[in-house]
């Protein structure tokens, strides 16, 4: 049985405190310990500060301003160290036993980085019960080389070798990218399993960010001049889009043939959508 002591979790927040409810309700639910999360805001407005002093957790990180997703990640998995870091989105729910699962089948499978399978969208199936149906058909299910930065197990390993998020305000989202750069870089393999779930209402802080910039939710909040951090040719990365496009419908229709499901969901209108 996996000890809470091999693990931590962490995730910033920016506002959107209603979110971070459903979050560490989900938590609770599950059996998740608050003593093994860090929470790190990033200069909320909105009562997630107050609300954040009510929770027993592992700790609580406040910063005098938004400093961005790189910075906070790094914050919480140094304030509470250990074999596995968790580094998620606190607009997610999750399911049973999903840690467990997650860390269970990376050690089985041999691997330093995982990520569970997910459903995008709105809220409005049962969840508990799609999720224990879902762990149940598609727990040997992976795909190897995959990976979702809504939430990434980490080993502490991967971090030794290819080092922590990018620290800077203004990369605004493309930290995860250049993480997953790293990683390749590293020939450190990923991994998303189906036999652990969450459900994402869908990049919240990001949509409040847009908002009070006055900017469109289709525009980037990341720079373009950031995608020089890659260090590839403009080619190199419309042909590894390609490619990652290719894979993604592949391993779709394998999963939709053999389960009549995959492993990334949206929820639009009542129905699922399978990606």
């Amino acid at each position: 049985m996996l000890s809470p002591n091999n693990y931590s979790i962490t995730f910033a927040c920016y506002n959107a405190v209603e979110y971070t409810k459903k979050c560490i309700a989900s938590f609770a639910a599950t059996g998740t310990p608050l003593d093994r999360v860090v929470i790190v805001d990033n200069c909320s407005t909105d009562g997630t500060r107050d609300y954040l002093q009510t929770l027993n957790l592992g700790g609580r990180i406040f910063n005098s301003a938004n400093m961005g997703c790189g910075v906070a990640w790094n914050q919480g998995a140094l304030a509470l160290q250990s074999e596995w870091t968790i580094v998620m989105n606190n607009d997610v729910v999750v399911c049973g036993n999903w840690i467990e699962n997650l860390i269970g089948t990376a050690k089985r499978l041999d691997l330093k980085v995982i990520s569970p399978a997910m459903i995008e969208g709105d809220l409005d199936y049962d969840f508990k019960k799609f999720s224990t149906d879902a762990c149940t058909r598609l727990s040997t299910v992976e795909r190897r080389g995959d990976r979702n930065p809504v939430c990434l197990a980490i080993h502490r390993s991967v971090f030794m070798e290819a080092g922590y998020f990018r620290a800077e305000t203004k990369l605004m989202g493309y930290e995860d990218i250049l993480f997953f750069n790293a990683l390749r870089f590293n020939k450190i393999q990923t991994s998303i399993t189906g036999a652990s779930w969450l459900h994402h209402f869908g990049s919240i802080t990001q949509t409040l960010l847009k908002q009070e910039r006055g900017m469109k939710q289709s525009d980037s909040l990341a720079a373009r001049a950031n995608s020089r951090l890659l260090n590839q040719s403009y080619f190199t990365r419309k042909l590894n889009k390609v490619r990652r496009n290719k894979q993604q419908k592949m391993w779709r229709d394998a999963e939709v043939a053999a389960h009549e499901m995959s492993l990334r969901g949206e929820r639009v209108n009542g129905q699922f959508n399978w990606h």
